[in-house]
Parts: structure tokens; C-alpha cells; sequence
């Protein structure tokens, strides 16, 4: 992998309305940390769900950026699963090595966000991320870097534990016009590797015990995610966030009931998270 890449790190999930975001993937078994509020210049806030070696950011709008430019225009469309953070260990040689293999990745844009800490403590989160082009986007779904400052800041062990049982990305599906040329440009821009699963599904790993991106177009859609119908099947984008549980059982107990259930998955829909289909899969 090219940049100082090491493995996807977190995925960001757009709200419009970010406490009622935080109430909803409290109700499915999450534990969320406080809600914090970024940089003047970013001009978002977010709560995080720390999982093992990744999370997943809830992420709101409190002032027009031209930071978050594009995340606003996602939400005049809908909510959902915007973009994909892969890791880097040092984001200003990420841009460097990227920009020398002819690739305009913008950074590395440093911020933070102040914590409150378990016990009454107060913390402060730090980051340095970088961004490929949105017009080059793989299928619709932003891609960034991000180098963590402060770990600690993040995955607090008391917030990576999760009554549903939570421990780890798996993979986030992506409905693709194309999975053979999303996966492709997927590849390229991030030196990782596009293999053909099967028909109309393209995957890109990664990483070692890190999540998958998957690209699937609307038949390999229906085969893996059966029961799950589009509301939009001629948009592309993320459309699923598959998430490894300790217990299959234990999260079935805050899927809502109109989940779909099959052999070893309970799938939560869209309209329970903020525009993303949630997955469970024992680990």
C-alpha cells in the first residue's frame, strides 16, 4: 500500500440531525463517546463508537466550511455513509509519496476536537488527514487518510465496550454502476489490490484483520445482502457497514424487528442508521 497506509481506520456516517443520530445507534447496542466539536475551521461535531482497531464517526454540520463543503452537499441528498478513512503513520509523507506517483492528494489539514474524558477528565483529540480528489471518489465514496496524534483520545476502553457486543469493522458494501472499474480507481489511488469475488462483486482489502471495501452492482447487491431492497437502486455509494460481534444473539437484541435475519447475519435497515444498512456477523 503507497502513502504510509496501514489498513482502514474508521468510516463516516453523515446525520443531519446529530443527537437523534446518537440516539439511534445508542438504542442498537453501541456505546458512543460525548459528542465533540472539531476545529472553528472544520466546522463539525461528531460522536465516535471506538471498536477494536477501528470506529465509526457520527458525523453533524454546525457551520457551512469550505471544509465540509462536499459533506453538505451528500446531505441535501440524503444521509448516510459518506467516506472511508484509511490509516497513515505520518500524513505529510503520505502526501508526498503520493503526489510523486502523479496523484493530487490534498494536506496534510491538522485539528482537533477537545475530549471529556470517563472520570471527569478532559482531553484533546488531534489528527492530520489527507484527501484524494472527490472527482475521483471510487463509486461515489470519498476516500481520506488519517494519522492519529492522540490514540488514546479515541479508543477509550470504556467506550469500546458495547452492549451489542461490537468488536471490529468487517467490511462496508458499496453499490457500484461499475464494481470492476470502482475497484479498479480503488486500487489505484491507494496501492491496494481489486479481486473479482464473483460476478458483479469486486473487493479491495485493506489489510490484516482491517475492513474490506466491497463494490457490488445491483445483482451481486441482492445476492449477499438478500431482503435488503434499495430505495434509490441509481445512486451509487455506501450502502452497507458490516460490523463483527462477539455474539450474534446478543446483538439481535437491539436489532429493531423489522431486521432482516439470515444464516449468520441480522441486517438492520436503513431507516434505523441514518441511511446505512447495518450488518452483524459473528466473529
Amino acid at each position: 500500500m503507497r502513502g504510509h497506509l496501514a489498513g482502514m481506520d474508521h468510516v463516516v456516517v453523515l446525520a443531519r440531525a446529530l443527537d437523534q443520530a446518537a440516539r439511534a445507534w445508542h438504542d442498537l447496542g453501541f456505546t458512543l463517546s460525548p459528542r465533540g466539536v472539531h476545529s472553528a475551521h472544520i466546522g463539525s461535531a461528531n460522536h465516535t463508537i471506538p471498536l477494536g482497531a477501528d470506529y465509526i464517526e457520527l458525523l453533524g454540520i454546525l457551520t457551512p466550511t469550505d471544509v465540509n463543503r462536499n459533506a453538505r452537499a451528500f446531505l441535501d441528498r440524503r444521509e448516510g455513509l459518506e467516506r472511508i478513512a484509511l490509516r497513515t503513520d505520518d500524513a505529510a509523507a503520505g502526501v508526498q509519496a503520493l503526489q510523486a506517483a502523479g496523484l493530487a492528494v490534498t494536506g496534510p489539514l491538522a485539528f482537533g476536537r477537545p475530549v471529556d474524558l470517563p472520570g471527569g477528565l478532559t482531553g484533546e483529540a488531534r489528527f492530520r488527514t489527507f484527501h484524494w480528489p472527490p472527482g475521483l471518489a471510487p463509486a461515489g465514496v470519498g476516500l481520506f487518510a488519517c494519522q492519529h496524534l492522540t490514540p488514546e483520545a479515541v479508543w477509550v476502553p470504556e467506550w469500546q465496550r458495547h452492549t451489542n457486543g461490537a468488536q471490529g469493522l468487517d467490511h462496508v458494501g458499496v453499490l457500484a454502476a461499475d464494481p470492476h472499474a470502482a475497484g479498479k480507481r480503488c486500487a489505484e489511488l491507494t496501492g491496494l489490490v481489486a479481486e473479482v469475488e464473483e460476478p458483479g462483486v469486486v473487493s479491495v482489502a485493506t489489510g490484516p484483520g482491517r475492513g474490506t471495501i466491497r463494490f457490488l452492482d445491483t445483482d451481486g447487491f441482492a445476492r449477499r445482502y438478500p431482503g435488503l431492497a434499495l430505495a434509490d437502486p441509481g445512486e451509487e455509494g455506501a450502502r452497507v457497514l458490516c460490523v463483527r460481534v462477539a455474539d450474534l444473539a446478543l446483538a439481535g437484541r437491539h436489532a429493531p424487528p423489522d431486521s432482516v435475519r439470515g444464516p449468520g447475519t441480522i441486517t438492520v435497515l436503513p431507516t434505523h442508521a441514518n441511511g446505512v444498512a447495518v450488518r452483524f456477523i459473528e466473529a
